[in-house]
């Protein structure tokens, strides 16, 4: 009998401290959206320290995926980047964006117009507690600029990859851009994690391909340098 009381307070234990684990994932969940909300509510989009006018390096290594114009390419952390204005320049078909703030959406919808946004999937979604990017299916193009390195605790980058890899499609691809082992240590008032193409393929597991990668020098709207290592990975098989 003791010996089941013992039992049941570890249970218990257990169960309160996975509770207060959650609690602590949902306020930092609404503490990055609200810093985010904030960050695209106060600034105009052309003047924020990551904006490209034209994402060479990503279109570069998206040209190299032999897609086809109705295959399914998702931006994460697409927030008002020009990258989804050239999705729809070359006419392809499935095009979805994805951001926790809906303030950025908002303001990329904005600039792309009633017509050119119609042709755009919406979600106002947060990666490390998906609601509904999980839910998609055959992916041909997983595209992430400068989204990864925000994520600090391994429960957030296990649920990245996690999501990643049930959503895209065997022979898909995956495009990730983060702060190189050079780069920033800090963006926007927050800590960020370093990368390069070894630590991403470690991370993607055996069955997604390392197909490029190189680094790349951005020049911030302020002129100070940012580098960054750009990675084109190739989905062999389900892992």
């Amino acid at each position: 009998m003791p010996l089941v009381r013992l039992t049941n307070v570890s249970r218990n234990f257990d169960l309160q401290w996975i509770s207060i684990i959650l609690s602590r994932m949902k306020k930092t969940n609404v503490q990055m959206k609200e810093h985010w909300n904030n960050i695209y509510a106060s600034r105009e989009v052309d003047t924020l320290a990551w904006y490209e006018e034209k994402p060479t390096p990503s279109l570069s290594l998206l040209a190299k995926c032999n897609i086809r114009k109705d295959d399914s390419v998702v931006d994460i952390g697409a927030c008002a980047s020009t990258f989804i204005d050239f999705l729809i320049e070359k006419q392809l078909t499935s095009i979805i964006a994805v951001d926790i703030s809906e303030v950025a959406l908002s303001k990329l919808q904005a600039r792309l117009g009633k017509e050119k946004a119609s042709r755009v999937k919406w979600i106002v979604d947060d990666v490390t507690d998906p609601k509904h990017i999980n839910k998609l299916r055959d992916i041909a193009v997983w595209h992430d600029r400068a989204l990864l390195h925000f994520l600090l605790e391994e429960d957030q980058k296990l649920t990245y990859f996690t999501t990643l890899k049930k959503i895209v499609k065997k022979e898909g691809y995956v495009i990730i851009a983060a702060f190189s082992l050079r780069g920033a240590r800090r963006c926007n008032g927050l800590d960020v994690r370093n990368y390069d193409s070894q630590i991403l393929t470690e991370d993607l597991g055996k069955k997604i391909a390392l197909v490029e990668a190189f680094d790349y020098t951005y020049q911030m709207p302020s002129g100070d340098a940012r580098p960054y290592v750009y990675t084109l990975f190739h989905r062999i098989g389900s892992s």
